[in-house]
C-alpha cells in the first residue's frame, strides 16, 4: 500500500517537473525572440554621425496609441509611442529616431487596413506597431483577423519589422475572464504573431497579472483608456525589444 502511494507521488512530482520545464522552455523561447528580433536595427541605432540614419517607429491603431485620456483630452507626449521614443533615444544617444502615429481614435482594424498603404507605409516604417483590439470587439474575431493579417503581410513585404500589441484593459470587462471578448482577441493576436513570426507585446497579459495584485483603476484615465502610468508600462514592454543583450 505504501509502495503504491510512493509511485503515485513520484509520478506526480515527475509530471509537475516535466510541465515546469516545458513552460520554462516556452518562456525562454519568447524572451529570446524579443532579444533578437530587432538585432539588425540595434546595429543601426548605435551608428554615430555621419553614419547614423533616420529610423522610423510607426504606431498604428486606435485612441490609446493616439494619446486619448478622458473626455476627449489627449496627452500625446505621455502616450506609449512617445515614451518609447524617449527610452530608445536615451539608450541609443547617437540615434536619429522618429515616432510617428498613424492611429485614429475610434478606428477598427478594418479601417486601418484600408488606408494602410497610403497612410502608413508612406512613412517608411522600420518598425510597425499595431494596436486595434479594443475597438475590434464589435467587428468580431474573423473580420479582425483578416484585417490584421492584411497589414502584417503588407508590412513584411515592404521590409518592415512588425510588433503586434494585445489590448490594454477595459475595466467594463472582467480581465480575469478567459472567455471575455478582449481575452479572445488577445489570444488571436498571439496566434497571429506566432504564425507570421513577428514580435508581440502582450499588454493584456501584463495588466491581467497586475490586476491580481492591485486594482487597475490606478492605471486608467477612464474605463477603456490607460493613464500616463499605464502608458509607461506599455512603453517598458516595448523597450524589451530594443535592449542590447549579452549572448
Amino acid at each position: 500500500m505504501h509502495f503504491k502511494k510512493f509511485k503515485i507521488l513520484l509520478f506526480t512530482i515527475l509530471f509537475i517537473g516535466i510541465n515546469a520545464c516545458y513552460a520554462q522552455k516556452n518562456n525562454n523561447s519568447k524572451n529570446n525572440f524579443a532579444k533578437t528580433y530587432l538585432d539588425s536595427l540595434k546595429v543601426k541605432l548605435q551608428k554615430k554621425w555621419p553614419k547614423n540614419k533616420q529610423i522610423n517607429l510607426v504606431f498604428h491603431g486606435h485612441s490609446v496609441p493616439t494619446g486619448y485620456l478622458t473626455r476627449g483630452v489627449l496627452d500625446r507626449l505621455q502616450s506609449y509611442p512617445f515614451r518609447t521614443l524617449k527610452k530608445v533615444n536615451d539608450y541609443y544617444p547617437y540615434s536619429v529616431v522618429n515616432t510617428i502615429t498613424s492611429s485614429i481614435g475610434g478606428e477598427q482594424a478594418a479601417q486601418g487596413a484600408k488606408r494602410f498603404k497610403d497612410e502608413v507605409l508612406i512613412y517608411k516604417p522600420d518598425v510597425l506597431f499595431i494596436d486595434y483590439a479594443l475597438n475590434d470587439r464589435s467587428m468580431g474575431l474573423e473580420k479582425a483577423k483578416k484585417a490584421w493579417e492584411k497589414m502584417i503581410v503588407e508590412a513584411k513585404n515592404y521590409g518592415t519589422k512588425v510588433i503586434l500589441l494585445t489590448p490594454t484593459p477595459d475595466t467594463r470587462e472582467d480581465i480575469s475572464n478567459d472567455d471575455s471578448k478582449l481575452a479572445k482577441h488577445s489570444q488571436q493576436i498571439r496566434d497571429l504573431a506566432k504564425k507570421h513570426k513577428v514580435g508581440l507585446v502582450d499588454s493584456y497579459q501584463f495588466f491581467k497579472n497586475l490586476a491580481k495584485k492591485m486594482p487597475l483603476e490606478s492605471y486608467m484615465a477612464q474605463g477603456n483608456h490607460i493613464n500616463q502610468k499605464g502608458h509607461q508600462f506599455v512603453a517598458d514592454l516595448i523597450f524589451e525589444y530594443f535592449k542590447k543583450h549579452q549572448n
